[in-house]
C-alpha cells in the first residue's frame, strides 16, 4: 500500500511539471523590473522498494525595457523504482510580451518538452497572438486569449489511437488556443485562487485536440515561502497506442518567490 501511494505522489508531481503554470505566481503584468522563483525538491525510499525522485523547476522575469518584457521557465524530472527509470523528462518555456501592463497586449512564445512515460521524445511549438485583461482589478483578474500555434513532437512510437497518424513517428500541424485564465485574492489579500482553462484544435483534424482546465489556491506562509494545492485535468486525444487519453490530479506543496522593484 506504502509503495503505491508513494508512485502516485511521483505521478501527481510528473504531470505539476509538464501541465504548468497553474502554480505560478510570477505574473508578466506586474511593474516587477525582476522576478525569480525557485524549487527543487526530492525523495528517496529504499526497503521493499527503492524510489529516487528529483525535481526542480525554475522560473525568471525581467523587464528589458519599459514596454518589453522577457519570461522563462525550466522545469526537469528524474525518477527511478528498483532501478527502473520511470521519469526522464524536461520542460522549457520562454516568452516575449509587449506591454503586457496594458489591457490588450501581445506575446510570442516558444517551449520545449520532452515526456518519457507518453513516449515523447521531443516537442516543440510557437505561438503568438493577443491577450485581453477582460477584468482588471486589485482583487480580480482575467484574461482572455487566442493564438496560432505550430507544434511538432516526435514519439518513440508510430502507432496511434488515430489511424490516420500510423506509420509515421513524427506529427506536425498546425493549432488554434482559445485560452482563459486569471485569479481572485481574498482574506484582505493574503488568499489567492488562479485559474486556467485553454482548448487547442487542430486546424487540419478535429478529432487532434486537447484541452486543459488548472485550478490552484495559495496561502503566504512566511517571507515569500507559500503553501499552494493545485487541482489539474488534462486531455489529449490523439495519443501512442495504449496510453490513456486522460489525466486528473490533486497535489500540494510549497513555492518561494523573490520579486524586485
Amino acid at each position: 500500500m506504502k509503495s503505491k501511494f508513494t508512485i502516485g505522489i511521483h505521478g501527481a508531481i510528473l504531470l505539476l511539471v509538464l501541465f504548468q503554470d497553474a502554480t505560478a505566481q510570477i505574473n508578466e503584468s506586474d511593474t516587477m523590473k525582476l522576478q525569480l522563483q525557485l524549487s527543487l525538491t526530492g525523495s528517496y525510499q529504499k526497503g521493499n522498494v527503492e524510489i529516487l525522485t528529483i525535481l526542480s523547476r525554475n522560473e525568471f522575469l525581467i523587464r528589458l525595457f519599459p514596454n518589453w518584457v522577457f519570461k522563462t521557465q525550466i522545469s526537469s524530472l528524474y525518477t527511478e523504482f528498483s532501478d527502473k527509470k520511470i521519469d526522464n523528462n524536461i520542460f522549457s518555456r520562454s516568452a516575449l510580451y509587449y506591454k503586457p501592463q496594458q489591457r490588450v497586449f501581445g506575446y510570442f512564445s516558444a517551449f520545449v518538452s520532452t515526456n518519457y512515460r507518453r513516449k515523447i521524445q521531443f516537442r516543440y511549438f510557437i505561438n503568438s497572438g493577443p491577450t485581453w485583461q477582460a477584468i482588471r482589478s486589485k482583487v480580480i483578474v482575467v484574461k482572455l486569449s487566442a493564438n496560432l500555434v505550430y507544434e511538432s513532437t516526435l514519439f518513440t512510437d508510430s502507432v496511434y489511437n488515430e489511424s490516420s497518424y500510423n506509420g509515421s513517428e513524427r506529427i506536425s500541424l498546425w493549432r488554434s488556443t482559445f485560452y482563459i485564465g486569471g485569479w481572485a485574492f481574498a482574506l484582505q489579500g493574503r488568499f489567492r485562487m488562479n485559474y486556467e482553462f485553454f482548448w487547442q484544435p487542430a486546424l487540419d483534424n478535429n478529432n487532434n485536440y486537447r484541452t486543459q482546465l488548472d485550478v490552484g489556491f495559495n496561502y503566504p506562509i512566511w517571507k515569500g515561502l507559500g503553501f499552494n494545492v493545485v487541482y489539474i485535468y488534462s486531455h489529449e486525444n490523439v495519443v501512442v497506442e495504449g496510453i490513456k487519453k486522460d489525466d486528473r490530479i490533486l497535489t500540494f506543496g510549497l513555492s518561494y518567490l523573490l520579486r524586485k522593484k
